[in-house]
């Protein structure tokens, strides 16, 4: 089945998001999406028990890891990773825990531009190839596509979402096997993605700064 979920969003465990989790619940289902990844920074998120039931939504507990040069989406975790480890220490860190590895928009400006070699021989499982924040939003997708291709890695997308309005503006259609958190991360860990959305204009992100 085809699934579309948010794989990048921080709510306000992340000190610099105005996201709610049920404000996030809301939005995503305003959108029309199957669920979302909550990914705060350097915070393993807690998703209460009944909320996926209750919402009818997938929801992924993952986090943001801003490890020395670089963010880094990890799912399927039991426990935090440390913050401002070296990349492939991350990665590592990441994988002891039989999680998945995603580097997070390797080229935009204003976030982490990260140097290709150091993420070539990390060995990462996915790459974020479309972020609803990456800028300039057309270049970082080529060079983020080329990136994932050359590697022959999976692509990911997600909004990157710090406010309600821009929850659910890029996602990950999923060719998963099961309506669950089980199934999804199968198919991330197997290819079974791609990434869809759209940039936050120049406007909206002057009118957020604004808000």
């Amino acid at each position: 089945m085809r699934l579309r979920l948010d794989l990048h969003l921080h709510t306000t465990r992340s000190v610099d998001s105005s996201v709610r989790l049920e404000e996030a619940v809301r939005r995503v289902k305003e959108h029309g999406l199957d669920g979302f990844a909550v990914t705060d920074h350097d915070f393993l998120a807690e998703i209460p028990g009944d909320l996926s039931e209750n919402s009818g939504l997938i929801i992924i507990p993952g986090m943001e890891v801003s490890a020395d040069g670089a963010h880094i989406l990890a799912f399927d975790i039991q426990e935090p990773i440390p913050m401002k480890l070296p990349i492939p220490e991350t990665v590592d860190r990441i994988h002891a825990q039989g999680g998945i590895a995603v580097i997070a928009h390797p080229y935009s400006v204003f976030k982490t531009w990260v140097d290709s070699t150091e993420i070539e021989g990390s060995g990462f499982d996915c790459v974020e190839v479309i972020n609803a924040h990456q800028f300039p939003f057309g270049y970082t997708l080529v060079k983020n596509r080329g990136l994932a291709e050359r590697l022959g890695l999976p692509q990911t997308g997600g909004s990157d979402a710090h406010t309600p309005r821009t929850v659910g503006r890029a996602y990950t259609i999923f060719e998963s096997e099961s309506r669950d958190v089980e199934g999804v991360l199968d198919a991330l860990r197997e290819g079974r993605t791609r990434a869809e959305g759209r940039g936050v204009s120049l406007a909206e992100r002057l009118k957020l700064v604004k808000e």
